[in-house]
Order: C-alpha cells, then sequence, then structure tokens
C-alpha cells in the first residue's frame, strides 16, 4: 500500500509577508536601490558610533580645515574634527527624529483621519478644524514657533514636526476612510457582529496602509529636512552634538574662503537620506498592500 503524500502546511503570515518583500525588491532595480540605501542608514546608525576611526567630539587644534585626504576622508572642521566620524554618527539622532515624528503623527493624525472619515458627524468637525488650523500658519515658521516656546530638544522638535505634519495624514486618512465606509467587506463585517471600532482598526485601517505608507515615506524625508532647517537657524537640536543640519550651518560660512568639505558632506548625507526616503514609498505600498500579494 502506497504512502498517503503528506501535506505541507501554508506559510504563516509574517513569513509570507517576507516572501513577498523580497519578490518586490528583487523586481525593481530602483526599489532595491532604494532599500540598500536605507539598509546603509540603519547600519551607520546602529553601529557608525563605535565604528568611526575619530571621536566626533574631540577637538584637534593642529589639524584644523585639513581638506579630505587618506587620514582623514571628508576633512576636518574649525575645530579639528573629524568630518566623516561626525556624519556618520549624526545618522543615528537625524534617522530617530524622523522615525519618532512619523510614528508620532501616524498614530494621531491617521487614526483621527480613519475616526473622521468612518464615524463622520462631530468627530470629522472637530479633526477638520484642528487640521485647517494648523494649515493656516506657514508649517516651517510654526515649527519654529513651537520648538522656541518649548526649548530646542530632541523631543520638542520630534513634537513639532509631527504636529506640522497632523493634518497631512488626517486628510489622507479621512479621504480614504470615508470611500470605503460603504464597501462590502464593511458590511460582511458589520452583519458579523464587529463594533464599529474593530471594523476601523481591523478592516479599514489595513486596506488604507498601503497610501499612509507612502505618505510615511515621503514625511520621514521632510521630517529630517525640518530638523536640518531648525538647527540651521539655530533652534534645532544645539551644538557639539553631531547633527547634518548644525554641520551644513557650520560649513555654510567657509565656503567662500574655500573649505567647501565642511559643508558639502553633511549636504551630501542629507540629501541621500531625504533621496532614499523618497523612493521607497512605491516599495513599501507594494509590501503592505494585500491587493498586490502574489
Amino acid at each position: 500500500m502506497s504512502a498517503l503524500p503528506v501535506q505541507k502546511s501554508p506559510p504563516s503570515a509574517f513569513a509570507a509577508t517576507l516572501s513577498h518583500a523580497r519578490y518586490v525588491i528583487a523586481g525593481d532595480p530602483v526599489t532595491a536601490f532604494a532599500f540598500g540605501l536605507l539598509a546603509l542608514l540603519i547600519f551607520a546608525a546602529l553601529f557608525g558610533p563605535a565604528l568611526v576611526p575619530y571621536d566626533p567630539l574631540a577637538s584637534d587644534t593642529s589639524a584644523t580645515l585639513q581638506a579630505p585626504s587618506l587620514r582623514h576622508w571628508f576633512g576636518t572642521d574649525q575645530l579639528g574634527r573629524d568630518i566623516f566620524s561626525r556624519v556618520v554618527v549624526a545618522t543615528r539622532l537625524d534617522l530617530i527624529i524622523s522615525v519618532s515624528s512619523v510614528a508620532l503623527v501616524f498614530a494621531f493624525g491617521g487614526l483621527a483621519g480613519i475616526a473622521a472619515g468612518f464615524f463622520g458627524g462631530w468627530i470629522d468637525r472637530v479633526v477638520g478644524r484642528i487640521a485647517d488650523t494648523i494649515m493656516a500658519f506657514p508649517l516651517f515658521v510654526l515649527a519654529m514657533g513651537i520648538v522656541a516656546a518649548l526649548g530646542n530638544t530632541v523631543t520638542n522638535i520630534v513634537i513639532a514636526t509631527a504636529i506640522i505634519n497632523f493634518p497631512l495624514y488626517a486628510r489622507v486618512a479621512r479621504a480614504e476612510a470615508s470611500v470605503r465606509r460603504e464597501a462590502g467587506f464593511v458590511m460582511a463585517a458589520r452583519l458579523s457582529g464587529n463594533s464599529d471600532l474593530r471594523i476601523a482598526l481591523t478592516s479599514i485601517l489595513p486596506n488604507i496602509l498601503p497610501i499612509m505608507m507612502v505618505q510615511m515615506s515621503l514625511t520621514m524625508g521632510y521630517a529630517i529636512l525640518n530638523a536640518a532647517g531648525l538647527s540651521f537657524i539655530g533652534l534645532g537640536v544645539r551644538p557639539p552634538s553631531p547633527e547634518w543640519g548644525i554641520m551644513v550651518a557650520e560649513g555654510a560660512a567657509s565656503i567662500i574662503s574655500g573649505e567647501w568639505w565642511i559643508a558639502l558632506f553633511p549636504g551630501l548625507a542629507l540629501m541621500l537620506a531625504v533621496f532614499c526616503f523618497n523612493l521607497i514609498g512605491d516599495g513599501l505600498r507594494d509590501i503592505v498592500d494585500p491587493q498586490r500579494r502574489t
């Protein structure tokens, strides 16, 4: 008697998502490049402070304003600090600000937009008025005012960046939720006895997550630019902490006198980070979108 074939159990949800992510990344060279650049940024943020050749805060007056060389790959600044070490170490702080502000605004702005679009009524009016009030101000000027009032700490920079991005998340989530609240799968979930809150979190949220992921990737790049801009005008992270905006500000005055490397390399790091987050949006959308699963 022949043995019955052994049926393989279906892969777990995590394994299926991981397999789909590999498929998406391998199928698009631009997406693969963006995720490779993201992996490099994460590696620099996690391990960079332990791998840099010099202390980013240590001054060496005998090595001030040295051009890029084999000893100092990105040159040195006015205090003799190694710019390469400072650029790498600054990655951690800038990514922390970016990720924290995006997570905060997604938790408040995204969920508020879902509630406004799904429930409507007074919730919709309150969320709409809050978004309109924030949009009435120039956003960077509003961030400057918040940081100036609360103090230029990392926490306050994160809060200010989340506040100015609140209307973007609230409006996108509200528009998507209002379109889907009468969809067939929502009606089926309601007939199955699910509460409105459960439907909003388990049915509406997963279906609008793809477009929200694109918004999050774009906002992460904007959050880094916002933090760098605040630091550039003296309202961001306080020196001597290595941060890309501070380093660009410190090198701006030296460009005319010929020390171009002080501002160039932090500016390039800032540009690559924003470029990376702008590119990975479509890849993240394809990964989390249930309709694109293979």
